[in-house]
């Protein structure tokens, strides 16, 4: 396989998750509201004249959508308002798969010690913004949809629309913690703050050291291959210290090549920067790390169970 081939997989594989997960949330066509249906037993000819439901309501329809009014259950909605609804919702929908496939892309193809050594800021702001928008459009759409506090709690719409803030609102705040405490600490000690002084740029590296040599913010792109340290940064494909949006530097690719479509001879004929070397005694992993994985993943099992809430809620 060419360079050019992954690459193209690489771009197109994310793209392609993206998309299945847009379609995996893009409700089924429904001709009648289900949740009447469970709260009446009845079926959907016995509301409606078209008996697959949907249309224009029978008497019985009719009565029971007053009586849904008077208590305060339904909440009707001019054509402006369903087309402002409309929009608002296809922003929320937009980055709610912005936020939830870069979580999904992070976790399960780089991995967690992508972001390691300190938030990346490129994906700190996309993060918060979608946060902020996802905040804002799922109130209005919360408006929109509830009439009254009493839903949220007494209709299987409500209890499961409850379920999803609440682990949204859990992984804001595993945001909140990992922004204003452990990534300025994991920053503080992979000493990357600025630029790195040049002078250790060409020596022997500990595995502690060749972290803070990514490729990012001007500092130099290291990997390390058998042992040798290879300085990446002249090359085009490690634009930013990421090679084909697979493989970051900093790290070491021994074990990756073995998976690549090229061999050895790319690593080889870059510049050696030293050697690495091997660390006696591993090193204590404070416990802001720790903090830092144990949120990571809890907020990939979120993400399956927002979805799996989205799910119930249309689906069963």
């Amino acid at each position: 396989m060419t360079n050019k081939s992954a690459f193209w997989i690489s771009t197109v594989g994310p793209l392609s998750s993206a998309l299945l997960f847009l379609l995996f949330l893009i409700p089924s066509l429904s001709h009648a509201t289900a949740e009447y249906a469970r709260q009446t037993g009845f079926e959907c000819k016995e509301c409606h004249v078209d008996a697959i439901g949907g249309g224009k309501l029978t008497k019985k329809g009719e009565n029971f959508l007053d009586e849904m009014k008077i208590k305060g259950l339904y909440r009707p909605l001019t054509k402006t308002q369903k087309v402002i609804r409309f929009i608002i919702g296809y922003i929320h929908l937009f980055f709610a798969i912005i936020w939830f496939g870069t979580i999904l892309y992070v976790h399960l193809l780089l991995k967690p010690a992508y972001a390691s050594k300190g938030l990346p800021k490129g994906e700190l702001f996309l993060g918060w913004l979608s946060i902020l928008i996802m905040t804002i459009t799922g109130t209005l759409l919360s408006i929109a949809r509830i009439p009254s506090w009493k839903v949220l709690y007494t209709t299987r719409f409500g209890i499961l629309l409850s379920i999803k803030i609440i682990l949204f609102l859990i992984m804001v705040s595993t945001a909140v913690i990992v922004t204003t405490y452990i990534g300025p600490r994991m920053r503080k000690r992979w000493r990357i703050k600025g630029k790195i002084d040049i002078s250790i740029t060409k020596k022997d590296l500990t595995p502690e050291d060749i972290h803070s040599f990514d490729g990012k913010e001007g500092r130099p792109a290291y990997v390390v291959y058998n042992g040798i340290i290879y300085d990446m940064t002249g090359s085009k494909l490690w634009k930013n210290g990421s090679h084909l949006a697979k493989h970051l530097a900093g790290h070491d690719l021994t074990d990756s090549l073995k998976t690549a479509p090229h061999g050895e001879e790319k690593i080889l004929a870059m510049p050696q920067v030293g050697k690495l070397i091997p660390t006696p005694e591993k090193s204590l992993t404070p416990f802001y790390e720790k903090l830092f994985y144990f949120f990571a993943y809890m907020n990939l099992v979120l993400v399956f169970l927002i979805i799996f809430t989205i799910a119930l809620w249309r689906w069963w």
